[in-house]
């Protein structure tokens, strides 16, 4: 146990020797949660849209990253404006960070069928260490754990959303400011900042295989300060407009992997959908793989608007 935590211990002290290099979670089925990069999504189904996805990586592996997010979204009455909230708790061994963010978006038509949406997203980053390592003098020696730990960090985020029926293009930095947590000069650590700025690219497209089949491609591309870039791409098929199956592909320099990803439209309302990651990184032999679930639950006040939504 005590191994475990000299373990853990030496990653965090080695990403604060910099800045805690804290980044938004990364999902397998990143194009049914978009508002938590992009706030310029919010309102863009045109329903009430409710999304929870629940996240195990390298199950298997102790300390392994658990994640929960919750969201949800909604146009107003003037539908040009949009209103969102998202709640994300990302666990990493005995780190522990908490995001509650609001959204707003507002959208104009640049031509008959296309939408630009531009949002603007504000809210809170908590971040914290678990009392077990706290209180553990055979690891922590120093006042900078009681320093660093549980400190809430105001920030805000940027984005563009261009879309069609058909395809869409994304734009965003959905956390933009770096909190500096030095102030205090305590502990012997040297540590300057708890989030890193990100840049979000997102594009993907609908395209008609026959009256009964169609193919989505889509792709992410994640740039981060002091970070080698992530590059997330997905296929998937639709079947009678109910059933979703594809593969992903991630290249990332530390958390490559494949992926199958499989969802289910229940009803007009609810969807559920599935995604299995294995890494192609070293971690591969530490784990069996990633898992992924999601819910979807809209409310359509309107029977004009169509379902399932694309994206």
């Amino acid at each position: 146990m005590k191994l475990r935590k000299f373990n853990i211990l030496i990653v965090i002290l080695f990403n604060c020797g910099i800045s805690l290099a804290q980044q938004l979670p990364q999902f397998t089925q990143y194009m049914y949660n978009t508002i938590s990069i992009n706030p310029a999504y919010a309102g863009s189904r045109e329903t009430l849209s409710i999304v929870g996805l629940h996240r195990s990586q390298w199950v298997g592996l102790e300390g392994g990253p658990t994640t929960q997010t919750l969201s949800i979204h909604s146009p107003l009455n003037n539908d040009r404006v949009g209103i969102g909230l998202s709640f994300i708790n990302d666990e990493l061994g005995y780190e522990n960070f908490s995001y509650l963010y609001g959204d707003f978006s507002y959208t104009i038509p640049v031509n008959e069928k296309t939408k630009l949406a531009f949002g603007l997203k504000g809210g809170l980053t908590h971040y914290s260490l678990d009392h077990e390592i706290l209180n553990d003098p055979d690891v922590t020696t120093d006042s900078f754990f009681d320093d660093v730990s549980n400190r809430w960090s105001p920030n805000v985020g940027l984005g563009l959303y261009l879309h069609t029926n058909k395809w869409y293009l994304g734009l965003s930095a959905p956390r933009i400011l770096n909190t500096d947590y030095n102030k205090g000069g305590k502990g012997t650590v040297d540590y300057v900042a708890l989030e890193r700025v990100s840049y979000y690219f997102t594009g993907g497209y609908v395209l008609d295989l026959s009256a009964s089949t169609k193919f989505k491609p889509a792709i992410m591309l994640k740039a981060t300060n002091g970070a080698p870039l992530s590059f997330d791409m997905t296929a998937n098929f639709l079947f009678n407009e109910v059933f979703w199956i594809g593969g992903s592909y991630r290249i990332d320099q530390s958390a490559a992997a494949f992926g199958a990803i499989t969802d289910f439209q229940v009803s007009k309302q609810l969807r559920l959908g599935y995604a299995y990651e294995y890494p192609v990184s070293e971690i591969r032999t530490y784990t069996s793989g990633t898992h992924e679930i999601l819910l979807m639950y809209e409310l359509f006040k309107s029977k004009r608007i169509k379902s399932p939504r694309f994206f």
